[in-house]
């Protein structure tokens, strides 16, 4: 399966990098992701930046909900809902998302009953913490993609039984939720351990702080470092990439298609 593209569009004040507020300029945002070459787009109501403080269901209904309606007869692609709060992956999925996508790993039981019901995909991430604590020493003594492939086990077998299809279910390691430098590196390396167990894995690391701790580089400055590891994801066998800068990975997933017609 040729990966696909998964444009960020954050409707929120706060998020770290590429925000966007307002509807109409949040629907032209993701008509330009959708022409630069994404095959989904992610919409988000609530940052989840290390430390950042959680936001109240009204405010994210107020952000997420009204993109989803007016971008719903625009776009030409799947939209993805980012949400941990299962009242608005409802409304959501009424205004016309088709994936929901929970960092928390679809850890609360009515929102694996909403995604049964729904039979949509979902985007299962593994978390340690929470996002104001999760930076604060991460430590997996069983190391972490030992832990990782417990986690995604135990918890696939609990969806399982709640009704939700395995081919629905993708898996996000959690690039930068309570792991350290050392852990995301290894993840990246490891994708194949990942994906024995079966499922699309999903890498998200577009302009994250490991590699501003990396380079001593911030956001803004992170494109190449970004267009680097995800070229190490690709190739380790991601499925799925989710990105800030649509064009250029477009680009790099493209060639790389052709390279790999030559194995």
């Amino acid at each position: 399966m040729k990966p696909k593209i998964i444009g960020v569009l954050n409707v929120t004040p706060d998020s770290y990098y590429q925000r966007v507020e307002g509807i109409q300029p949040a629907v032209d945002y993701a008509l330009k992701l959708v022409k630069d070459g994404a095959d989904l787009i992610d919409i988000g109501g609530e940052s989840t930046r290390p430390g950042a403080p959680e936001v109240d269901e009204s405010t994210e209904y107020q952000r997420v909900i009204p993109v989803i309606q007016a971008l719903k007869d625009q776009c030409t692609i799947p939209i993805s809902l980012d949400t941990r709060h299962v009242k608005i992956a409802e409304a959501g999925l009424k205004a016309g998302a088709h994936l929901l996508n929970d960092i928390t790993g679809f850890e609360d039981s009515a929102m694996q009953r909403l995604a049964a019901q729904a039979q949509v995909p979902i985007i299962v991430m593994h978390m340690q913490g929470k996002p104001h604590t999760m930076q604060i020493d991460p430590s997996y003594p069983e190391g972490v993609i030992n832990h990782l492939q417990e986690w995604f086990s135990k918890r696939i077998e609990m969806l399982l039984k709640a009704g939700i299809q395995s081919q629905n279910i993708i898996i996000d390691p959690g690039i930068g939720f309570g792991k350290t430098v050392a852990h995301n590196l290894e993840i990246i390396h490891n994708l194949a351990r990942l994906k024995a167990l079966g499922f699309p894995v999903l890498v998200g690391l577009s302009r994250k702080s490991f590699l501003s701790k990396i380079l001593s580089k911030t956001a803004p400055d992170l494109l190449s470092a970004t267009l680097a590891m995800n070229t190490c994801a690709l190739l380790n066998g991601a499925d799925l990439i989710r990105v800030h800068d649509v064009a250029e990975h477009r680009d790099i997933v493209d060639t790389l298609e052709c390279y790999k017609k030559l194995q």
